[in-house]
Order: C-alpha cells, then sequence, then structure tokens
C-alpha cells in the first residue's frame, strides 16, 4: 500500500463500527465487510493490477483484524476476494464490486430461503423443541406456519442468560402455542417433540456443530430417544479454517452470568466457569439446514469448499 492508495474512508468506518460492535450480528458484519470491500475497490486510485490487488487485500486485512473470531467476517473477505480477477485494473475493479453485490444479495435472501428449506422437514401438527434462540431456526418454524402447517414448541430457558425467553416471545408472535420449560427438563419432554431444531455459531469442515452450551447433550438424548435434530444455519456460519485441522476455540465468558457475587461469597472459595459453547458431533446430528440446502452433517465440507475454497488460506495476506 503506497501514500496514493489509501484506505478509503469507508474501509475505516466501517471497520470501527465492527470493531466497537456497533455493527454486530454474523450477517450484518459479513454484509458490511463485503460492502466495505466494494468500496476500496471503487476508490482506490491504483495505476496497475498488482497496486491494485494489494490495495483491496490492505482494506480486507483493516477489516479482518477488528473481529479475527467472528466467523462470518473472514467468510465475506474470502468470498470477495477470490473472485477478484482479471488482466487490467478495470477488470478487477469490477469482478471486486459485482462479487460484493452478488455476496449482499445472497445474504438477503439466505434466511428466507433457509426457513424452506427447514420447513420441509416439519409436518403438520409437529412439536419442535429448541434450545437458545437463533433466527435461522426461528426461520423455519415461521416457514412452516405460512406454509399453514400448525407447529408447536417445547422451549428450553437455556440458562445462564436465558435466552430462550426470547425464542418463546418470538415464536408466540408467529402464533407458535409454546411450553417453555427448565434445562434439565428436556430428556423428560422429548418424548412428546417430533424434532429438536437449533442453530449453531459456527460448523466445522467434519460435520460439528459449535453451539450453545447444552446443545451436545440434548442431541446426544434426542438420539438416544429417536427424536431427530437438525441444525439451522446460514453458509456464512461454516468454518474453512477447520478444513486443516484448525480446532475451535470455546468462549469463556464471565462468571457473574452464573452467579452473583453476594451468594459467590456466602459460598465460599469455589470456582466458577462458564463457557459459551459446546461441540456436538456429526454422529448426533441428522442434518444440517441451510440457504443452499440440507446436508448430511459429514458432507457439508462440500459447500465449504464450494463458497469459501480449499484449506485456510488468507486471501487478504501479501503474496
Amino acid at each position: 500500500m503506497t501514500d496514493t492508495e489509501p484506505i478509503d474512508a469507508a474501509v475505516r468506518a466501517t471497520a470501527d463500527e465492527i470493531a466497537t460492535m456497533e455493527v454486530r450480528g454474523a450477517a450484518t458484519i459479513a454484509a458490511a465487510a463485503a460492502e466495505a470491500l466494494a468500496a476500496q475497490a471503487e476508490a482506490t486510485g491504483a495505476a496497475t493490477p498488482e497496486a491494485f490487488r494489494s490495495s483491496v487485500r490492505a482494506a480486507a486485512r483493516t477489516l479482518h483484524e477488528t473481529r479475527p473470531t467472528a466467523v462470518s467476517l473472514p467468510n465475506a473477505l474470502r468470498y470477495v476476494l477470490q473472485r477478484m480477477e482479471g488482466e487490467s485494473v478495470d477488470a478487477l475493479r469490477r469482478s471486486v464490486v459485482e462479487a460484493a453485490a452478488e455476496f449482499v444479495d445472497q445474504l438477503d435472501r439466505a434466511r428466507g430461503d433457509l426457513g424452506r428449506v427447514g420447513a420441509n422437514r416439519l409436518a403438520d401438527g409437529d412439536t419442535v423443541m429448541t434450545h437458545c434462540h437463533s433466527t435461522d431456526a426461528l426461520a423455519c418454524v415461521e416457514a412452516a406456519v405460512e406454509q399453514g402447517k400448525a407447529i408447536e414448541a417445547v422451549v428450553k430457558e437455556t440458562r445462564p442468560r436465558n435466552q430462550g425467553h426470547i425464542t418463546a416471545e418470538q415464536l408466540r408472535a408467529v402464533g407458535v402455542p409454546v411450553t417453555l420449560i427448565v434445562d434439565s427438563a428436556a430428556r423428560r419432554y422429548l418424548d412428546e417433540v417430533d424434532h429438536v431444531l437449533v442453530g449453531a455459531d459456527s460448523i466445522a469442515a467434519d460435520g460439528g456443530v459449535i453451539n450453545k452450551i447444552g446443545t451436545s447433550g440434548l442431541a446426544v438424548n434426542a438420539r438416544e430417544r429417536g427424536v431427530p435434530i437438525m441444525t439451522a444455519a446460514q453458509s456464512i456460519k461454516l468454518h474453512p479454517e477447520t478444513l486443516t485441522g484448525h480446532t475451535v476455540e470455546i468462549e469463556a465468558r464471565a462468571e457473574t452470568e452464573v452467579i452473583g457475587e453476594e451468594t459467590r461469597a456466602e459460598v465460599g472459595d469455589i470456582a466458577v466457569e462458564n463457557p459459551a459453547f459446546d461441540v456436538t458431533p456429526p454422529r448426533y446430528m441428522d442434518a444440517i439446514v441451510t440457504e443452499h440446502g440440507q446436508f448430511p452433517p459429514e458432507s457439508i465440507v462440500t459447500l465449504m469448499r464450494e463458497l469459501f475454497g480449499e484449506g485456510a488460506a488468507d486471501p487478504w495476506a501479501e503474496p
């Protein structure tokens, strides 16, 4: 990057908004990153193809450094940069702008497309059990209701933050009868449901599902009870780094979510751990539903490679 090819102001503004979490949510972050790359491509005064590529890659590095563990962010950058091609600056610029627009358009349609795919797995009169809160999982139920299917839900409260309350509220808003249960009652109610429906924070190349803590135990219980379980997740949740054996880091959250300071003092000298996620092995998951269709967990790697390329390459790095 030379002094005559600075990072565009729109890129820096977007990076700041992502870093400060003014822009949050997987799809919103991904769309903002793709649009920022398009802004860089249109603004750069690079005179040669080499300088143009360097300019766009530098912008991508600036964006990537804001939230390197947010899966959707590097996926957006990969999608656009891997489609940056051409022998001239004009051709390269056009390819970046078109790839970014294509990516954002897919994001705009993804939730609705995913919902319709997932709804095909639900029958009239089915009862689903949910865990935590997932807009992608809700999209499947909403689409089924729009198709005229009567769906009921057993909603786990999902401690320690009780995200299940959000799920219950939003399901009621679309007319779904809801029974809210404590997490430890899930096994008791599995005999009364037809499907377990969860979302995902990210999905590994082997089909392992990284989701809110408690998902793995629920999946094991569902398999033992013979209740099918599916994950609903947009393709921006796929984790390409796991193609080369990268291990997904499990976030540890504040102990105050679990126990207040006053209660902790009363209990005495104890250790408190609060992992945010766990990993459900693919053998316990029946299907992964995306906007591109439904996949057996072991086959999700095919879609991952198609969308984001082979391995864990970082196309924003200088060659």
